[in-house]
């Protein structure tokens, strides 16, 4: 007989900063194969969790998902303004991997119009999958990198109760 995976603990997510290569990568554990944690990313199911009435919303996600397509939002703050952001696919390796650009349309306070790189890396460990978030390109932009940082482990704590929700609604989620 097989033995039964470990579950996983429910560790809050991390993230970290490499002032150096101007890199911030976060993780988090979900009890869910990568299969099912990859369309929680990259599909219009990103509405359904991705933010809080007390700081935004996504809505309107459109994504065309092959190498060289695109993906595009609409970030709604609460009680203030509406703009998109959007990107390229440039590398989709599902499930395991995917990387994407991303631009906001607008001077976002601290990075300013900078594209950025987001890659999204998605193991099986143990009853479910790791996800680890490395988001590139905040070179001499300490404060636009510590806002990521922060802005990742606070997406990735929404992801991880999502899924919580998923997976009493799906079963074991697998």
């Amino acid at each position: 007989m097989g033995q039964l995976a470990e579950p996983l603990a429910d560790a809050p997510p991390h993230a970290t900063i490499d002032p150096a290569s101007g890199t911030v990568t976060a993780t988090v554990d979900v009890v869910c194969p990568p299969e099912r944690a990859w369309r929680m990313l990259v599909t219009a199911e990103t509405e359904r969790w991705w933010g809080s009435p007390e700081v935004y919303r996504m809505e309107e996600w459109s994504a065309d998902l092959r190498v060289g397509g695109t993906w595009r939002v609409m970030v709604c703050m609460t009680g203030g303004p509406r703009f998109p952001a959007s990107g390229e696919f440039l590398e989709l390796d599902l499930p395991g991997r995917i990387v994407q650009t991303r631009r906001y349309h607008l001077d976002h306070p601290t990075l300013g119009r900078r594209d950025t790189t987001v890659t999204y890396a998605l193991a099986t460990r143990g009853a479910g999958t790791r996800l680890t978030v490395v988001h590139e390109g905040f070179q001499g932009l300490d404060q636009a990198a510590s806002e990521h940082a922060f802005g990742w482990e606070r997406m990735l704590g929404w992801l991880q109760a999502y899924n919580r929700v998923v997976r009493d609604q799906e079963g074991s989620g697998r």
